[in-house]
This record gives C-alpha cells, structure tokens and sequence, in this order.
C-alpha cells in the first residue's frame, strides 16, 4: 500500500510548493489537492510538479460540472507533460449544493453525466480522439500531445452507480469519510467486479482519511468532528458515515498512537486499499510528527 497525504491548496502556489517539497523529503509518495474554492488544484499539480521532483501529485478531486471533458483532458494531458508524468487525476460530481446553489448548473442525472462525461475525456486521453453523442455531449475532436502515458484517472465515487462507473471506464476511486467496515463490504468488492466484467485491471483504490498520532484520543476524536463538521451535513458523505455507523468524521478518524495507527493502515491495506492518503490534522507539530510517524511505517 502506497502512502501519500492531503496538501493544503488555500494557502497560495509558493506555499504549496514548499509543503509539498516538504512531504516528498519526508518520503512520502504522493501529494493530493484538492479543489474547492481557492487555488485551482490542476494549475497547482502543474507548477509544482514541474520542480518538485519525484513525488506523485493528484488532485482530490476536481469537479466535473465546471469543465468541459474536452478541457478536462487537455488540461490533464498538459499538467502530466509539466510533472514528467507523475501525475493522477482525480475528478468527482462535487455536491448539489455546490453545483446548483454556488454555480448554477443543473445536478439532475449525476452518474448518468459522469458516464457521459468519461466516455468524451478517456478517449482523448487514451487515443487523443472522440466522436460521441449523448443526451449532454455531443463531441468531435482531436488533441495532440507530447505525454508518451496517460496520467491515471480515479473517480470520487461513494454510491453503487459511481463505484460501477469508476470500475468500468476509469482506473480507480478516490474516497473520502469512508471507513473500513463500508470500503471491505461495500467499495472495494462493488468497484473491482465492475473493472472485472469489462476486462479493466484491477482499480486502484485511494482511501483519504483524518489521522492524528496522538496519547490524547478522545481530543483527537473531539477535534475530528469540530474540523470536519461540514462532511458529516453533506449527502454523499453522511450516507458513508451512516453505512458505518459513525454519529460523525470522529467515527472513521484514525487516532491513537504509533502503533494503533499502524495496526489500522495494516487492516486498509489487508481488505485492498492501494494507496492511503493522510488527511493529518492538528497544530502544526501535531500534523508533522503524524506524517513522519505515517511515513515510517511505510518504509
């Protein structure tokens, strides 16, 4: 199992560089962003990832909605190019909140779009070629490019239908507050037989979590469900939340101490999760001792 760890993308383009620099000397294997309502994830994979090297960057995740899969594709292509192809991109629905409250765009259909939505950007990807007609994209168009490997594609996808769709026209998921009992009887078997049956290799699966090396655990806990209060009021979260049956973010937080924590990377890793992805929360000793704790039990 691969280790890599959320970045901060609000903090401005130098200082994700430096913290990105940063995590890749502590050895850890990838560096994720994500994309809300500050620094634009692909342009920051892009700028960093041309001299920073090394370390994989991934974005988590870039919402569908607001670009076209054309652009998309050409986007990817060229932030891959910029990182010598140590690049994933990970794109998700967003939330109805988002997509219809802030921008403005109609959110009815979402799998129905995101199935769309792949079928235009992964041949583009693929081939640098499409011809489709849907109900949404009707697209012709060709794209060059000098990148000899498709960057990676994992999809945020929680529900049955996007797990199928992740499975069947992508190259994993990404997830976020989904704990282990839910990601063993529910995530992983749902996205591995839909690669299965349409001939795809087996998915990667990137499992982002809140994680606190601490002797503290119940103010671990209690901050956990402070500082991820947001996920637990959004839909597609809560539903994760609730299959666990966590009250809160605090109920798949992962708190304890250094060999607690190895203990539960360990049981991720035994039920098929590819990459874990430290979402390290805290002051900024508690994140850094978190991360180099994390990093060691990888080496």
């Amino acid at each position: 199992m691969k280790v890599g760890t959320m970045v901060v993308a609000g903090n401005g383009m130098a200082k994700i560089r430096a913290e990105v620099e940063e995590v890749s000397l502590v050895g850890f294997e990838s560096a994720w962003l994500s994309n809300i309502f500050a620094v634009d994830a692909l342009t920051a994979c892009a700028v960093v990832g041309s001299s920073v090297e090394g370390i994989e960057l991934g974005t988590a995740v870039v919402p569908v909605y607001s670009r076209h899969p054309m652009t998309m594709a050409q986007q990817a292509l060229s932030v891959a190019d910029a990182c010598s192809g140590r690049f994933t991109l990970g794109i998700g629905l967003s939330h109805q909140v988002v997509i219809e409250s802030i921008m403005g765009l109609d959110f009815s259909k979402p799998a129905s779009f995101m199935r769309e939505y792949l079928s235009v950007m992964m041949p583009l990807l693929e081939d640098g070629r499409v011809s489709y007609a849907g109900e949404r994209f009707k697209v012709n168009a060709t794209l060059d490019s000098a990148v000899e490997k498709r960057p990676q594609v994992v999809i945020a996808a929680l529900g049955t239908e996007m797990l199928k769709i992740a499975g069947s026209m992508a190259d994993g998921t990404t997830t976020w507050m989904t704990g282990p009992a839910t990601l063993a009887s529910h995530t992983i078997p749902t996205i591995k037989q839909a690669a299965a049956e349409a001939g795809r290799p087996d998915p990667r699966i990137v499992v982002a979590l809140p994680v606190m090396v601490t002797e503290e655990p119940q103010a671990a806990l209690e901050m956990a469900d402070r500082y991820f209060a947001i996920y637990g009021t959004l839909p597609s979260y809560r539903a994760m939340l609730d299959r666990e049956g966590s009250s809160g973010p605090s109920g798949v937080a992962i708190v304890g101490t250094a060999l607690e924590i190895e203990e539960r990377l360990e049981h991720l890793r035994t039920i098929g999760v590819t990459d874990f992805v430290a979402a390290a929360y805290g002051d900024e000793d508690q994140i850094n001792t978190t991360r180099s704790v994390i990093v060691s039990m990888s080496a």
